[in-house]
């Protein structure tokens, strides 16, 4: 419940060199910028289309071919854009960001310090940072993975931010890291409008209802996270 193995298809050499050397999934996360410089060598290479309109930092960025940046959308880098992906009209790809082959990154959304896997889609409205979204993953328009918690302060002392720390049974493991968003498994989604709170690790095909404000956890493959609401009809008054 805590591998790399348990949420991803690791027999993809590409993915798998994503977790070299990590004990733990999330130890992927900090190495990130790492990834992005090995693959972009540092400079910037242009392959793919980018369409009249889009916008490219002077940063280094690898565009792949048959990858299409549309009009509008900006990427500040560094940042590796697949073969075949699409960043999609008004997306700001910011820092350390790998988008692997055919994933979409959609209208009005923003990447920060993550990876989507092959045709993962954060297609409308979607903040994304500092997270790792699996292979065919999908998010519903408006899904924030959130990053950093409410009360993280940081140390007068030291200047750092607490990490984050996540329970399992009877054991806590401590990330090692202050900014944490969401790890999603292959083919996981959510439903519009829902928060997935710092710290959250969602297995594999399990699916998050609409508008659900998902807690720090692990939550089991081949589940369904339900929200149960209560409404009533009344007459209107005129």
């Amino acid at each position: 419940m805590v591998q790399a193995k348990d949420y991803f298809d690791m027999s993809d050499d590409a993915i798998a060199r994503l977790f070299v050397d990590c004990e733990f999934v999330w130890d992927a996360i900090p190495n990130i910028r790492t990834r992005v410089v090995e693959l972009t060598k540092s400079i910037q290479t242009i392959k793919g289309n980018v369409m009249e309109g889009a916008h490219l930092s002077p940063k280094a960025i690898y565009i792949e071919e048959g990858a299409v940046i549309e009009p509008g959308a900006y990427i500040e880098g560094p940042a590796y854009i697949g073969a075949d992906a699409v960043i999609r009209h008004g997306a700001y790809v910011r820092a350390n960001v790998l988008v692997m082959e055919g994933a979409v990154v959609g209208h009005a959304t923003e990447l920060k310090n993550c990876i989507l896997m092959p045709y993962a889609q954060a297609p409308h409205f979607n903040y994304v940072g500092d997270s790792i979204l699996g292979q065919n993953v999908n998010l519903g328009a408006g899904t924030k993975l959130s990053n950093l918690t409410l009360i993280s302060e940081k140390d007068e002392a030291t200047g750092k931010r607490p990490s984050i720390k996540i329970t399992v049974g009877e054991e806590t493991y401590d990330t090692q890291i202050a900014k944490m968003g969401a790890i999603m498994g292959d083919g996981s989604q959510t439903g519009c409008n829902s928060v997935l709170n710092p710290g959250v690790v969602i297995g594999r095909n399990t699916l998050v209802y609409a508008n659900m404000s998902v807690r720090k956890g692990i939550y089991p493959a081949d589940s369904v996270l339900k929200l149960r609401q209560t409404t009533s009809t009344i007459p209107r008054r005129s």
